[in-house]
């Protein structure tokens, strides 16, 4: 156990890994077995703590019984400080209530273009780094069939926007439906476009 004062190791900003809320459980079943937590604040506290999504969750479950968990940060310390978000093509802890929100945003698309990802984009706001990012995957998708068929048409006369054209009518009828399964499964889609209009602060 390291002392309440040792925060070097943690990172209350990045995503939780299942290993550290078993970490916090582990002190927290310690500490009603003490009797430093009666049994209604040892429930209370351990299903918060299987609830937390971020490590700030997590510290003041423990902050007032003088430990800290050893391997509740343990994940989060392994990453780069610097790294406050993960890269494009980075995996992304996500939830399955975020992969199914994730998948409609981009099923979505066939129903209500533009609209269901913008309004699912900002909702997510910080709160889900992976619905956030495919939130933005989809909405960048529609913004660029929108302007690529539309450019498509104005230039009919030139190959290469016929070309252009074919490619955003395919592709919105099937990538849409790709990348509603990827989202399903919990993948970092990213939709094969040649730019991105709306980019991630």
């Amino acid at each position: 156990m390291r002392r309440p004062g040792d925060r070097s190791g943690i990172q209350p900003h990045l995503r939780l890994t299942h290993a550290d809320r078993d970490a916090v459980a582990e002190v927290l079943r310690e500490a009603y077995s003490h009797g430093q937590l009666d049994e209604d604040e040892f429930e209370e506290r351990l299903d918060a703590a299987m609830r937390a999504k971020v490590g700030a969750e997590l510290e003041p479950l423990t902050a007032d019984l003088g430990v800290v968990p050893p391997g509740a940060t343990a994940g989060a310390a392994a990453a780069p400080a610097a790294k406050d978000r993960p890269g494009p093509k980075d995996p992304i802890e996500s939830t399955s209530t975020e992969r199914v929100l994730a998948g409609a945003g981009h099923a979505g698309n066939y129903f209500f273009p533009v609209i269901a990802p913008l309004l699912l984009f900002l909702v997510s706001d910080r709160a889900s780094p992976y619905l956030r990012r495919q939130a933005l995957e989809s909405l960048n998708f529609q913004l660029f069939c929108i302007i690529g068929g539309i450019a498509s048409v104005l230039l009919a006369w030139l190959v290469l926007p016929i070309a252009l054209l074919v490619y955003v009518v395919v592709g919105w009828m099937v990538l849409p439906a790709v990348a509603t399964v990827a989202s399903l499964l919990g993948r970092n889609w990213r939709y094969p476009m040649f730019f991105r209009l709306v980019k991630d602060d």
